[in-house]
């Protein structure tokens, strides 16, 4: 017993202090986790309040991360090809997605969050050359904005879960069921959040035109200089023509995004002579420890926020 506890030991050194913590795990778990790879921060999330304890997730886009101009790395590719499951949002949210699977040379089970959704459609002069055009329009992939669609994702993770481990094929989908729940809970709170606003003051300047489902789900109106995707660069014609209409419409709740330079809206802000409102969590979360380092506390202080900056129009 002693010679086989010593031998052991001995290969979890050699193995290296993050394999050999994970090869414990396994050992103590009975069965290793299943491994999991986000696109960005917001699914990853998604997966793991849904995975528990069975699935060890990691994300490629981090925290804070812009995944519109996000270049994968040689380390992510290696992550990719180790995986059980890749998570993506689909919708041609991750452009570049596609090339980091086949240089990855990935093997596993590819689960898609947005599939099934009939997403929003913005028209042609409001994109940026982001999303799936269909005569002229594209379709909006900052899907979780809108938690009423957000429900398809929670199905679609949990049976993409189930499919991959089918021995804890229940557990995943309970605890979807749990989530999705949560998600209804949140959802109903922030109507009523801005239900107590006349809509005439429920209007907010953004960065980027991400919070499109979540205009559409609470009757509010998003202003932004620069389409869906962050790629490119806002002309000084639309800026111009935002700021008038701050001005014209007296908008209040002016926010930057935390996945953007918030020099432009700044400049904005200070010619239109408004106070920026802070910070809005558009396409990614806070890293961990931070004020919005899961998707509820994400969406709960987007909405307290905006909330609280229309209220100065009243």
């Amino acid at each position: 017993m002693i010679r086989i506890l010593a031998a052991l030991f001995a290969a979890l050194l050699l193995a290296g202090p993050v394999q050999a913590q994970a090869q414990a795990q396994a050992q103590a778990q009975g069965t290793p986790k299943l491994k999991a790879i986000a696109s960005f921060s917001i699914l990853a999330d998604i997966v793991a309040q849904i995975g528990g304890d069975k699935v060890a997730v990691a994300t490629l886009v981090p925290a804070m991360g812009d995944a519109h101009v996000y270049q994968p790395s040689p380390a992510d590719a290696r992550a990719v090809a180790s995986a059980d499951l890749l998570v993506a949002n689909g919708l041609n949210f991750e452009t570049w997605l596609d090339r980091l699977v086949a240089a990855s040379g990935f093997k596993g089970r590819r689960i898609v969050a947005a599939e099934g959704i009939r997403p929003r459609r913005l028209d042609g002069g409001h994109d940026h050359d982001h999303g799936h055009d269909h005569g002229g329009a594209k379709d909006d992939p900052h899907v979780w904005h809108d938690l009423q669609r957000m429900q398809a994702y929670v199905t679609n993770i949990a049976n993409g879960l189930a499919a991959a481990d089918p021995a804890n094929a229940d557990y995943y989908r309970a605890r979807g069921t749990a989530y999705a729940a949560q998600l209804k809970e949140v959802d109903q709170w922030a109507a009523a959040e801005f239900a107590r606003l006349p809509k005439a003051y429920r209007k907010a300047i953004s960065q980027h035109d991400a919070f499109g489902y979540l205009a559409d789900r609470y009757q509010i109106e998003f202003l932004a200089p620069q389409g869906m995707s962050t790629e490119s660069e806002a002309s000084a014609e639309a800026v111009a023509r935002l700021i008038r209409q701050i001005k014209r419409q007296r908008v209040q709740a002016v926010f930057f995004e935390n996945v953007v330079n918030p020099r432009l809206i700044e400049q904005i802000a200070r010619e239109a002579r408004v106070k920026v409102g802070g910070r809005l969590y558009s396409d990614a979360l806070s890293p961990p420890g931070g004020e919005a380092d899961s998707f509820v506390k994400m969406y709960r202080l987007n909405v307290g926020r905006l909330v609280e900056a229309m209220q100065r129009d009243s």
